[in-house]
């Protein structure tokens, strides 16, 4: 299997990280990158660079508003007398309807929904990298590779058309998802992280064309809180679009798979010709969010039930923190390839 990483990705090294109240180190690090690389080197393939397809992809999914403000926010922030190292947000609107300010400030909570996804100096040219990753492996589905995976970091499920949050600022697998649409493919995006795609989700919420799964730990009482529930299945012309599984606190490799298999049935009921699966590896035991209890042999039947459909396949790395396991996790689902 095709490797696409762009080294640019480990410039963006956030610091701050709220969790209930207090401040901790963002686990989002650059090192993630490295555990990641072992398991793909293990296995063995090529692993090349994406090239810089522009941003006309990226105006796909996300307006030129947030665009702009993605690429001037950390210059604006540091204009301001006493303003933390990193752009993180104070004061929200109520709405997204509510008017849309001129100060750096009042753009900065209109656009990130949370303390989870400061802005640094070095943010947008890894996001921008991240978003060219999962472009490029794309385009290798669509000239006929069978699967290509995406070593996108920053992540990007939590991100919605114009909201950055859960360490996320460009949503790489809708990104994905509307490069196949133009393409003419039939798409899903099946996302298989302890946390539900809430962004992905908000995108295609409206639309039928895009079939949206998520298996993740159940919302009320596990970010992102407010999204994620069964309830949701889609609205106006997406109404049915949409699938949510939501699992139990602590669920293992067979309440994981009994709902993967849930998924898969939509899939075929669907008629998906080509799969974007977000692939996040933080449903481990061992992960430091301690949501879900998947073993590493159990990562290795996820991917193997996956990789039965014979689908053209974009994978598009996701969550999974930094454990002894994460390498072998990610080896594990992508070996089924």
């Amino acid at each position: 299997m095709i490797t696409v990483f762009d080294a640019a990705q480990r410039l963006h090294d956030p610091q701050f990280f709220l969790s209930s109240g207090a401040a901790q180190p963002c686990p989002e690090k650059p090192s993630r990158i490295e555990a990641l690389l072992g398991g793909v080197r293990r296995l063995g393939g090529p692993m090349v660079a994406p090239p810089d397809n522009g941003i006309a992809p990226i105006r796909a999914v996300h307006p030129d508003r947030y665009l702009t403000f993605l690429q001037t926010i950390f210059t604006r922030w540091q204009r301001i007398e006493g303003a933390s190292a990193e752009v993180i947000p104070n004061i929200h609107p109520a709405t997204r309807s509510d008017g849309y300010p001129k100060s750096a400030v009042g753009q900065a909570g209109f656009h990130m929904t949370d303390t989870s996804c400061p802005i640094g100096a070095e943010t947008w040219a890894a996001a921008y990298a991240s978003a060219q990753t999962a472009i490029h492996a794309t385009d290798l589905v669509l000239d006929g590779e069978r699967a290509v995976y995406a070593l996108s970091r920053p992540p990007g499920h939590h991100c919605f058309s114009d909201l950055a949050g859960g360490f996320c600022y460009l949503n790489n697998a809708a990104i994905a998802a509307e490069r196949l649409v133009a393409a003419g493919r039939r798409v899903a995006i099946l996302d298989v992280d302890l946390h539900h795609g809430n962004g992905t989700q908000g995108i295609f919420y409206d639309r039928s064309d895009v079939l949206t799964i998520s298996i993740h730990a159940h919302p009320e009482r596990f970010y992102p809180f407010f999204w994620g529930y069964p309830e949701e299945r889609g609205a106006g012309d997406g109404e049915g679009a949409n699938l949510n599984l939501a699992l139990e606190r602590g669920t293992g490799d067979e309440g994981f798979l009994a709902a993967l298999d849930l998924g898969l049935e939509a899939l075929t009921r669907h008629e998906t010709d080509t799969l974007v699966l977000a692939l996040g590896l933080d449903a481990f035991e061992g992960d430091p969010f301690a949501g879900l209890k998947v073993t590493t042999p159990g990562f290795r039947r996820i991917g193997q039930a996956i990789a039965r459909l014979g689908l053209p396949t974009v994978i598009v790395q996701e969550g999974g923190y930094l454990c002894p396991e994460l390498g072998d996790n990610l080896e594990a689902v992508l070996s089924a390839w």
